[in-house]
């Protein structure tokens, strides 16, 4: 499935006050005790979060990110933070990423051949990651 990554779901669970957890329509719902696995996921996707175009763009993409692939955005945003950026643009092997680097949300993915001639625009720094 093109909207998980590495087995989480890429959406943001809302909580509610009714004692469960509800995600976006189509996906599962269940009790407010699966807090501690939704937490889990949270903490294996390093605190980052896809905005609803990234996660479009990585499934007509057909591209996957595995944990070490996960890590290393992560690092790298937080690399970016620490030098005092905003919005990031963070290369990494054949995928770009567009990150709002305050909400450590990726905004857009971009990948394979649309990277070339592509022009990235209000970002304020740059990331190339190690492959």
């Amino acid at each position: 499935m093109a909207n998980r990554i590495d087995g989480y779901d890429l959406v943001k669970p809302v909580i509610q006050g009714t004692g469960r957890i509800r995600n976006r329509p189509g996906l599962t719902t269940g009790p407010a005790d699966d807090f501690q696995s939704l937490l889990a996921d949270q903490l294996a996707l390093g605190g980052l979060r896809f905005s609803g175009h990234a996660r479009k763009r990585l499934a007509v993409e057909g591209s996957r990110l595995n944990r070490e692939s996960l890590e290393k955005l992560s690092a790298a945003v937080e690399k970016v933070r620490r030098k005092g950026g905003r919005e990031s643009l963070i290369l990494m092997r054949d995928m770009a990423f567009v990150v709002s680097v305050k909400n450590r949300t990726v905004i857009t993915a971009v990948g394979g051949e649309r990277m070339k001639e592509n022009v990235f625009t209000n970002i304020d720094s740059a990331v190339i990651v190690d492959r």
